[in-house]
C-alpha cells in the first residue's frame, strides 16, 4: 500500500510540471521586432515571454504614423504601384549619404516587400 501511494505522488507530480509550460524563450521589447519574433516561436510550437519596460507594447512602432517603407510587396503589386526594391535601394543609399552600408542596405530594401507580406499574412 505504501509503494502505491508513493506512485501515486510521484504521477501527480508528472502532471503538474506537464500542466507548467515554462518558456523556452524569453524576447526582450513588445515593439515589432518583438512580437515578430515571438510570434515566429510561437508559430515553431515554443513557449515565449515577452518582456517590455512600458506598460503596454508597441514600442517604436507607435510612433510610425507613416507605416512601414517596403517596396515590391503584394499589396504594392495589386494596387500596381510601380516601387521596386531597386529603387528603395537607391532612395536609402541616395540618404544615407557617407553612412551608406551597401550590404546592408541590399538586404533591407530587397527582403522589405516579403517582409511586410509576412507580417499581413501572419497578424
Amino acid at each position: 500500500r505504501r509503494k502505491n501511494l508513493k506512485e501515486k505522488r510521484k504521477e501527480e507530480g508528472k502532471k503538474k510540471r506537464k500542466e507548467k509550460k515554462m518558456a523556452q524563450v524569453i524576447v526582450i521589447g513588445g515593439g515589432l521586432a518583438g512580437m515578430s519574433a515571438a510570434h515566429t516561436v510561437v508559430q515553431a510550437g515554443g513557449n515565449v515571454v515577452v518582456l517590455d519596460k512600458s506598460p503596454f507594447c508597441g514600442g517604436n512602432s507607435t510612433k510610425a504614423t507613416s507605416g512601414i517603407n517596403a517596396a515590391g510587396s503584394r499589396t504594392q503589386r495589386i494596387l500596381k504601384i510601380p516601387d521596386t526594391p531597386e529603387i528603395f535601394e537607391n532612395d536609402t543609399t541616395v540618404s544615407a549619404m557617407d553612412g551608406a552600408r551597401p550590404d546592408l542596405i541590399k538586404v533591407l530594401t530587397h527582403e522589405s516587400g516579403p517582409a511586410v507580406d509576412w507580417l499581413m499574412d501572419s497578424f
